[in-house]
């Protein structure tokens, strides 16, 4: 299947950036919005409590059901935000880390934002993302 998402890269801004500055879908792409991903288990408990690698890696496979049940992958991910519950940078990094590595080579436009608290007990992590497919 064709993939509808382009990655665009700037040569004009630095290569520092571990993602590409820009996507594009076709006119003809179904967009997915998907809900921010929550480190939720099944039960509705918070995964990984206190471990923000841990919740960040649930919060990737948790984003990966939602977008199999609507036909896509992560390589049809056109743009993330990451929210770390965290005023320390390194908090941050580690979150990214989990994420830009469960994307790999798809390193698809992000926002890394740290915010003073999340939805549910004890979360700290949660992405958001929409993606574009080509029925």
């Amino acid at each position: 299947m064709p993939k509808a998402v382009t990655l665009v890269r700037s040569p004009s801004l630095s290569e520092v950036a571990e993602y590409a500055y820009a996507a594009t879908a076709p006119a003809d792409a179904r967009l997915v919005f998907l809900a921010g991903s929550c480190p939720l288990n099944r039960d509705g408990s918070t995964h990984g409590v206190g471990d923000i690698a841990a919740q960040a890696a649930k919060c990737i496979e948790n984003m990966q059901v939602v977008l199999a049940d609507n036909g896509a992958t992560l390589t049809d991910v056109i743009s993330t935000r990451v929210l770390v519950a965290s005023s320390n940078q390194a908090d941050l990094v580690t979150a990214w880390e989990v994420v830009r590595d469960a994307f790999g080579e798809h390193d698809v436009p992000s926002t890394l934002m740290g915010v003073t608290v999340l939805g549910y007990d004890d979360q700290l992590v949660e992405v958001e993302a929409t993606a574009a497919v080509l029925d």
